[in-house]
């Protein structure tokens, strides 16, 4: 049975497929369906990017230091703002120096997120992060890009004490600990996001189907009650919105905090 695809995602098939499931049979990954191999998630992921684009080359000519817009205060204030929870803020006082120069991509990567989680908010949209491959793409980024800095700073015996604690004798009980430790964050960021996410969704549509579904049942056959019904399925499903966009600003800030304590972590003097 063809499932049905969202428009954005049938273009980028119809103009990119064939080429694409080519490339791919190339380097040996058989596609199930040749004619479309952009699924869902990863045509919602170049939409994310394209807004993301779009925000950035209308803010850019707003930019000033005398006037500044709302606009250019609320890029601002992502990165920093007198409660502490900027990008910049949370890099900073997690790692010091070091946070500052990871602002870019700890920054690109929560920005990102928030932008993906928000997606399924306009209507026929759904979030990216709500398929369990996009939040691991940006949890291996995060994991990457933290033991990098660590080795970077310390060098890699350096980073790979770092593992190994403080009292010789009980290194090799402390080193494959703290190893598997630090690879679960990999699984622990991905899921985190991906459950959350995805269940937030989950919730909305349930609740949708629940009150829409007596309300074409009731309009078959009292169509005035159906309409004084239709109240329902048309107001409540708000406070699930509403809950998803705060479920998803969330979200987007404990991606950003987390990795901003495992780059302090791992730039560490202290071991």
């Amino acid at each position: 049975m063809k499932l049905h695809q969202h428009w954005f995602a049938a273009l980028l098939n119809h103009w990119f497929g064939p080429a694409i499931s080519h490339l791919l049979l190339l380097i040996g990954i058989h596609v199930q369906d040749p004619a479309n191999p952009i699924r869902m998630h990863v045509a919602m992921s170049i939409v994310v990017f394209l807004l993301g684009v779009i925000l950035v080359l209308l803010l850019r000519p707003r930019i000033s230091v005398d006037k500044p817009g709302a606009s250019q205060q609320i890029a601002e204030m992502l990165l920093t703002n007198p409660m502490g929870f900027g990008i910049r803020d949370l890099l900073v006082e997690s790692a010091g120096h070091v946070g500052e120069a990871c602002v870019p991509l700890v920054g690109s990567v929560a920005i990102f997120i928030l932008l993906s989680n928000l997606l399924s908010v306009i209507p026929a949209f759904e979030s990216p992060t709500g398929e369990k491959s996009v939040p691991l793409g940006c949890a291996i980024i995060i994991f990457l890009y933290y033991n990098y800095q660590g080795i970077k700073h310390h060098g890699p015996v350096g980073y790979g004490k770092h593992f190994a604690g403080p009292i010789w004798w009980i290194s090799p009980l402390i080193f494959p600990v703290e190893i598997i430790s630090n690879s679960a964050r990999l699984l622990s960021l991905t899921v985190r996001l991906w459950a959350n996410i995805f269940a937030s969704e989950l919730l909305y549509l349930t609740f949708v189907a629940l009150l829409t579904v007596p309300v074409i049942h009731v309009s078959a056959t009292h169509p005035a009650l159906g309409w004084a019904l239709g109240i329902f399925p048309a107001t409540i499903p708000v406070i699930f919105v509403a809950l998803h966009i705060f479920v998803a600003v969330v979200q987007a800030f404990v991606f950003t905090i987390l990795p901003a304590i495992y780059i302090g972590l791992a730039t560490s003097e202290e071991h």
